[in-house]
């Protein structure tokens, strides 16, 4: 009885720590197949621009092809969703960026069926920058003291536009707004890429975008940058001053910013894996190299760091969308 009853203790000790170490046997021996890239915008853009760049030194370091999918509609929402139903197995990513992972689910709850916070692992952030509050050429304001001034003597009398509305452009617009106590109406484009000929065009009179695709025209002359929307200055952009700086902007923070996800429930050994492997990639001078021509900081952050930096986004942008009653339904 004695023997029969060791047996069967040691029996089950083997197998419960067989079943503790597969895992771990399986991450060490991913990837042993090509890796699917999600990401949930057309092909060509700034997103797709930066996967792409990340996505090939990645696959390089574990030793597997990395096929990018572009899987574009509702604004970044269908790849998202896509990649939310997607096997946990590590061999389907998302490369996705804020509006997406933390904007959209709060501006439309209706149409995102999915929940960022609790469908995805949040694996590294790839890069980030701030947006940039802009200006037509003759607007009648030379500096953020000056803008604000303005505004506040004429309420609801100058328009900004975005990319769209329930974008991070549009709260960020928003979040001047609120924090300011100004009115400046929105004007919602189908795309970002027309807004700096109009800028140059007078035909609106400010606008937040993305700091790729003003600071040429910024340094040529052809519109005003009154400000950046991150607490201190770019370091890309350090003659742009923070909006921050003015004291009735001083908690306007808005950064946009590139990151990897996984299904929820992934094998955390993979995550690491995966963490591990591009944050080397960040470091590499040639990809840091083009993701500031990109007027992107490379991060490289932890998982943890991703996923607090995540959980405070959230809630300061709940709050903000509930506030100012953005919705993009």
């Amino acid at each position: 009885m004695r023997i029969s009853s060791l047996t069967s203790v040691i029996a089950i000790t083997l197998s419960l720590a067989a079943g503790l170490t597969a895992p771990s046997a399986h991450a060490q021996a991913y990837p042993t197949k090509p890796i699917t890239l999600i990401v949930p915008y057309a092909a060509g853009g700034s997103v797709d621009a930066v996967a792409r760049l990340v996505s090939d030194r990645l696959g390089a370091k574990l030793g597997t092809n990395i096929v990018v999918e572009n899987v574009s509609g509702a604004g970044g929402v269908v790849g998202t969703a896509r990649a939310a139903r997607a096997a946990p197995d590590g061999y389907t990513l998302l490369f996705s960026v804020e509006s997406t992972i933390v904007i959209a689910k709060l501006v439309s709850p209706s149409i995102v069926q999915y929940d960022a916070m609790k469908d995805f692992v949040p694996i590294s952030m790839v890069g980030s920058s701030p947006l940039v509050l802009l200006g037509r050429k003759d607007f009648p304001a030379n500096n953020i003291a000056e803008l604000m001034k303005l505004l506040k003597e004429n309420p609801g009398k100058y328009n900004y536009a975005t990319s769209g509305v329930g974008t991070s452009l549009h709260v960020a617009g928003e979040m001047i707004n609120a924090e300011g106590k100004v009115q400046m109406v929105h004007v919602p484009y189908k795309t970002g890429a027309q807004i700096p000929t109009d800028l140059m065009g007078n035909q609106i009179d400010l606008a937040v975008l993305p700091l790729v695709m003003a600071m040429a025209n910024v340094r040529a002359g052809n519109i005003k940058a009154f400000g950046i929307t991150e607490p201190q200055r770019f370091p890309l952009t350090p003659d742009v001053p923070s909006l921050a700086e003015h004291p009735d902007l001083k908690n306007v923070s808005v950064t946009v910013w590139y990151g990897l996800f996984a299904p929820a429930k992934t094998d955390p050994a993979i995550v690491e894996k995966l963490y591990t492997a591009l944050a080397e990639v960040v470091k590499e001078p040639g990809i840091v190299e083009k993701l500031k021509a990109s007027n992107l900081i490379p991060v490289g952050n932890s998982p943890k760091e991703f996923a607090d930096f995540l959980k405070a986004e959230n809630e300061k942008f709940s709050a903000l969308v509930k506030a100012a009653n953005i919705k993009a339904e």
